[in-house]
């Protein structure tokens, strides 16, 4: 039984703007998702760290880092789930066993760490299901709608109870089995992640705690505050005696 990272990189990023789609964007002297792959690879529990791009989609190689354990895949989709299922596809004709574990996660999801992909994995490794990591609410959360007379503006309809309620966040942990089977009965525009297709089998996925440093880049305040964090990184570990923070 191995461990896989399967990350999806085939996104053109359009709530970003830019020359090129976000997961390539320079940040603290490297692309975006070459810091998501740096994370996995220092992590010894995962044995291949899998890339999913689009096909002809020579960007990765020139920005990923060469390692052995590394493996990019020209196997895009249309859609995020379309992507991560061709990913488990290569996984398999690469000869990974339905009961591997595989550790999806966003490339925009950059400032992840070996110890929070770590915590998952020991939180999930004998779980039945799998899970992910996510955060329990902290705002209060309001339902919105469109103003009658001014359709451009959005008001609050209604403020919704936030008791129960966690934001997903990545990665998340299933066996390749389970996971496969789970989006190929999904419908994949409906499936925005692992979790909701394994869900819609009635499995239950466990809930792990994660960090609010593990964010997505979806706009460009994103990529300062992504920058600001992995550059204190980079020097608190640089600094004799500090640990990783």
């Amino acid at each position: 039984m191995s461990m896989h990272a399967l990350i999806p990189c085939a996104g053109s990023g359009a709530r970003l703007q830019g020359d090129v789609p976000k997961q390539y964007r320079q940040l603290a002297g490297a692309a975006v998702v070459a810091h998501t792959v740096r994370a996995f690879l220092a992590c010894p529990q995962v044995a291949l760290v899998h890339v999913v791009v689009q096909a002809g989609d020579a960007q990765a190689r020139a920005v990923l880092p060469a390692h052995p354990r590394l493996r990019i895949h020209e196997a895009g989709g249309a859609a995020r789930a379309q992507t991560v299922l061709q990913g488990l596809r290569g996984l398999q004709a690469q000869g990974a066993g339905e009961q591997d574990w595989v550790l999806v996660h966003d490339a925009a999801r950059c400032c992840i760490t070996p110890q929070a992909i770590a915590g998952l994995i020991e939180a999930c490794q004998h779980d039945a299901v799998g899970g992910l990591l996510a955060l329990p609410l902290p705002d209060t959360l309001k339902q919105a709608a469109a103003d009658a007379n001014a359709p451009q503006t959005m008001r609050v309809a209604a403020t919704l109870p936030r008791d129960g309620l966690w934001l997903a966040q990545t990665p998340q942990m299933f066996r390749l089995g389970i996971l496969l089977a789970a989006l190929q009965q999904s419908d994949p525009a409906g499936i925005t992640d692992e979790a909701s297709a394994v869900e819609r089998m009635g499995l239950r996925p466990k809930l792990v705690l994660g960090s609010g440093s593990n964010f997505k880049v979806t706009f460009a305040d994103d990529l300062i505050l992504a920058e600001a964090l992995i550059t204190t990184r980079a020097q608190h570990a640089a600094t004799p005696g500090a640990e990783h923070a």
